[in-house]
């Protein structure tokens, strides 16, 4: 499909910027089109980076303040698919995510089961947090016994997003033979992550507390 550019009339493939007079296209683009990516998980973030802010300087609106109100609008309405594109996609999480809505599929809504892998770690996590809480700041013994915990945590979830990455590379390189196997991969991991984000969070909270300090 292509679209005609129009303030020059110029027919071009779906994109933010006309390549032949540099006006704003009025169009709707997944993320990936609209920062002129292919459909890969693996994305160099450097590169990213510099094209989300050339594009950027290239459709931003004060450019067109004084262009007629269709350029304007194309100019405000494609600044902000690119800036939500960039956010989207420069978080291999989110990322994840969107490529989960880009294949039909999603995590469910009500994730509340957690996963069984991890069921052992949060409920010992839990426990821990709840005896620090009791104990508050007098048991230095605990509170170590947390911030060891912490540490695990933190480990944990690097081999997670390391997994992430090794899932983004297989999705890059399928025929398409192994979907089914790769969304369900995509969305254990993800669950995980999601759960472990929050395990991260609980501990944090409760190890900033004044009355656990």
């Amino acid at each position: 499909m292509t679209l005609q550019c129009p303030s020059c009339g110029r027919e071009q493939e779906p994109q933010l910027i006309c390549q032949q007079c540099g006006m704003p296209l009025p169009v709707e683009l997944d993320c990936f089109a609209a920062l002129g990516l292919p459909r890969k998980l693996t994305i160099d973030l450097p590169a990213l980076e510099e094209r989300y802010h050339d594009l950027g300087k290239r459709i931003h609106p004060d450019r067109f303040a004084s262009s007629p109100p269709r350029v304007r609008s194309a100019s405000l309405s494609g600044a902000a698919l690119l800036t939500r594109s960039y956010r989207t996609l420069r978080d291999p999480v989110s990322r994840g995510l969107y490529w989960l809505e880009l294949n039909g599929e999603k995590l469910a809504e009500n994730n509340k089961q957690v996963p069984a892998e991890l069921a052992e770690t949060v409920f010992e996590v839990q426990e821990q947090l709840a005896e620090l809480r009791e104990a508050g700041a007098g048991d230095g013994a605990l509170r170590r016994e947390v911030e060891k915990r912490r540490v695990e945590l933190g480990l944990a979830m690097d081999e997670l997003r390391e997994g992430l990455a090794r899932n983004f590379i297989r999705w890059d390189r399928s025929d398409g033979s192994d979907r089914a196997e790769l969304v369900a991969e995509l969305k254990s991991i993800l669950s995980k992550i999601a759960y472990m984000r929050t395990l991260i969070r609980d501990v944090d909270r409760e190890l900033d507390s004044p009355r656990t300090a």
